[in-house]
């Protein structure tokens, strides 16, 4: 027995350090380690002059200058070092400030400064477009390139008051103007136990930086996803099978790591819900870490009972309590001091568990080397997080990535504990259903059992037929109501293809080209309603884009009316511009913002509309009016039509989407999608306007466009 156990010690020994091994690979090679920084900056210059940053991006490390506890601007730091000269600080950056000596003294947290750096460009960069990716800073800052604003998170001020913290990665891009580069940053921080720059700021290409952040995002997307929806199908387990606790706590746990990976690296969760508090972001971020420890090892003690020692399960309980009783009633400024703390403890736990682990699998428990080789890898990486928040590591965010793989082991545990309990179910399923069948062998009564069970299989009999006349009727109803779907589609279609056959099939050559023709003019008349219907849907979700510009609607409608007169007048209708006396106004000519592509296109409805609804002979009036409500001037667009008009009670829904209004005594080959006067109206409305239509319903309809008049300056 002893050899046994000896013969088993050194095997788990050789488990572990291959499991260190392992853990210490995905930490440091699987996961891209921070390259070390080859060029570094000097008394705030940063000479790349020899380095192509738009294909090879660099970090932007060493020597700031420092303006402690003052928010300077480009402007002002120029003039300062005009008048002063160069009497700056400097600070290596990335680094947070705390433990700075200025002056004597060290710095804590709490404050505010002004970072400057001046990089020195190739001559092949400076035609290059170029960005920054910014990194999470605390807790607020401002950014200039070359003295303009690109980038702000949070607001800044001199007080804890004034300022508004906010943690998010960003990607800003900018032009160089010559081969010199400024960058000026204010940070300020009186939230959080570390401020300033405490990771890289990288430069380098808009293209390969674009790529390189996205990629970074999708990784984490994809580690986010895996464990929310781990945790999730553990926690449904649960609910339907409540006596087993371990789905629970795995679930529970699986779930709040992926929660902590939405608040960390990219910060996903400030990217998708930007105005999210800063304060309940760490506050739950810190519960998740704090607690994380003692969920582990209620789960550990479910799959290996009674390992877990009681006065362990108590003071791990004791201690979690007080840690997220402090992270609830204290600011970040208190609790994150606490971080070292916490992570002592979560360590804590894990090499609890472990050397029970060792144990259990020394004993050759099921699971249990398998739980020990990923936890020594969850450990890996657990303390160089810790290790990375307390500025102590390089390496970025590895526990999302190394609890991956511990959930994912536990994941294929859990399963495996289901299936041996699925098939222990099965045999003592068989076993008592041959007993039955030995108890039934031996009932005095079979003759009556199998009369009853006859009747039973004749009932269950009947209600299969039942449920299969209701399937049979529903799947009849679903097939109804597709033909009526698909009715008004086939329709056209149909008559497109028995056209294509006819021109394939030589039945009446003579008409070939009238059957082309027909067969194109349904083509184009259906991809109009298609690109008709996708436009207003744009429009309806403000996909479009407006270009904007004061024009004088006089000069608009006369380009309109030359336009487009042609077209009325081929279409046997007069076309008339009537102006009125607005052209003597002089200088007060009525002049509106407008997009005029789109502007043109709402009107051209209006008179296609006319057009449509007129017949030979008559008339299409284009008016331009100036009327003021309410101290604004509007210039008033209408257009007036000579045909049977709009009933007065349909008015109102004459601008609704797909709503065609077929009037008595018109031809038939009047079409039209529906579409027009909806897209005309999200045009106007874009504009700041409104549309209205008046009829009698008898003698024609006007169509009123109102757009607001703006005034110019000098006027």
């Amino acid at each position: 027995m002893r050899g046994i156990l000896r013969f088993g010690s050194r095997t788990i020994l050789l488990y572990i350090a291959a499991a260190v091994v392992v853990g210490l690979v995905a930490s440091y090679v699987v996961i891209p380690a921070p390259d070390s920084p080859k060029l570094q900056s000097k008394e705030g210059i940063l000479d790349l002059t020899q380095v192509h940053v738009s294909e090879n991006p660099q970090k932007l490390t060493g020597e700031w200058a420092f303006y402690w506890q003052e928010l300077l601007s480009p402007e002002e730091i120029q003039t300062r070092s005009a008048r002063e000269g160069n009497n700056n600080r400097w600070i290596s950056i990335p680094s947070s400030w705390p433990g700075y000596r200025l002056d004597g003294q060290q710095l804590d947290g709490t404050g505010f400064a002004t970072f400057r750096v001046v990089i020195e460009l190739s001559e092949q960069d400076r035609n290059e477009r170029l960005a920054l990716r910014l990194p999470t800073i605390f807790s607020a800052y401002k950014l200039w390139v070359n003295g303009e604003l690109l980038a702000e998170v949070g607001v800044v001020g001199q007080d804890k008051s004034s300022v508004t913290p906010r943690l998010a990665t960003k990607l800003v891009f900018f032009q160089p103007r010559n081969d010199r580069v400024e960058l000026v940053m204010q940070v300020a921080n009186f939230h959080h136990k570390r401020g300033g720059i405490t990771k890289y700021i990288e430069l380098g290409g808009s293209d390969v930086l674009t790529v390189r952040t996205n990629l970074k995002i999708a990784s984490e997307m994809f580690v986010t996803a895996s464990l929310l929806v781990i945790g999730v199908y553990h926690l449904l387990l649960f609910v339907l099978r409540r006596k087993d606790r371990a789905p629970l706590y795995f679930g529970l746990f699986t779930l709040l790591l992926g929660i902590r990976s939405l608040l960390v690296g990219e910060l996903l969760l400030t990217q998708l819900w930007p105005a999210f508090p800063w304060e309940l972001q760490f506050k739950i971020e810190y519960l998740i870490l704090c607690s994380s420890g003692y969920i582990i090892t209620m789960y550990s003690d479910c799959i290996f009972p009674n390992y877990v020692s009681r006065w362990f399960r108590l003071g791990s309980r004791i201690v979690t309590g007080a840690l997220c009783l402090v992270v609830l009633v204290t600011p970040a400024l208190i609790y994150s001091k606490l971080l070292l703390i916490i992570g002592v403890v979560v360590v804590l736990h894990m090499v609890y568990l472990m050397v029970g682990l060792v144990q259990s699998a020394v004993r050759r428990m099921e699971g249990a080397l398998i739980f020990l080789l990923v936890s020594v890898v969850a450990l890996v990486t657990v303390i160089n997080d810790f290790l990375y928040y307390n500025e102590w590591s390089r390496i970025g965010n590895t526990s999302p990535l190394g609890l991956l793989v511990f959930t994912i082991a536990q994941m294929m545990l859990l399963s495996s504990r289901f299936t041996r309990a699925a098939s222990n179910e099965e045999r003592i399923a068989r076993e008592l259903q041959d007993a039955n069948n030995k108890l039934t062998e031996m009932n005095m009564n079979l003759e009556r059992t199998v009369q009853e069970r006859t009747q039973a299989l004749s009932t269950a009999h009947d209600d299969l037929r039942t449920s299969y006349d209701r399937l049979l009727h529903s799947e009849q109803g679903r097939k109804k109501l597709l033909a009526y779907i698909t009715h008004d589609l086939r329709t056209p279609l149909s008559s497109m293809l028995g056209y294509v056959e006819a021109v394939q099939d030589r039945v009446k050559p003579e008409r070939n080209e009238q059957y082309l023709k027909y067969i194109r003019d349904n083509t184009i008349r259906i991809n109009r309603m298609i690109e008709e219907l996708s436009f207003l849907s744009h429009l309806e979700t403000g996909q479009v884009s407006y270009q904007m510009e004061p024009v004088h609607v006089i000069h608009f409608l006369r380009r309109f009316y030359e336009q487009y007169g042609l077209v009325v007048r081929d279409a046997g209708l007069d076309f008339m511009l009537d102006i009125g006396d607005v052209e003597d106004q002089g200088p007060n000519l009525a002049v509106v913002e407008m997009d005029v592509q789109r502007l043109e296109q709402a009107l051209f409805n209006l008179v296609s509309n006319a057009m449509k609804f007129t017949s030979r002979g008559g008339l299409v009036r284009l008016a331009l009016a100036v009327d003021e409500v309410n101290h604004t001037r509007y210039a008033i667009i209408s257009v007036q039509d000579s045909g049977m008009g709009i009933p007065p009670d349909q008015l109102e829904q004459i601008f609704d989407r797909n709503y065609r209004y077929n009037r008595p005594g018109m031809e038939k080959g009047v079409e039209g999608s529906g579409l027009g006067l909806a897209i005309c109206r999200e045009i106007v409305q874009a504009h700041g306007g409104t549309v209205r239509a008046e009829s009698d319903g008898q003698t024609g309809s006007i169509f009123y466009v109102s757009l607001p008049c703006i005034v110019e300056e000098g006027r």
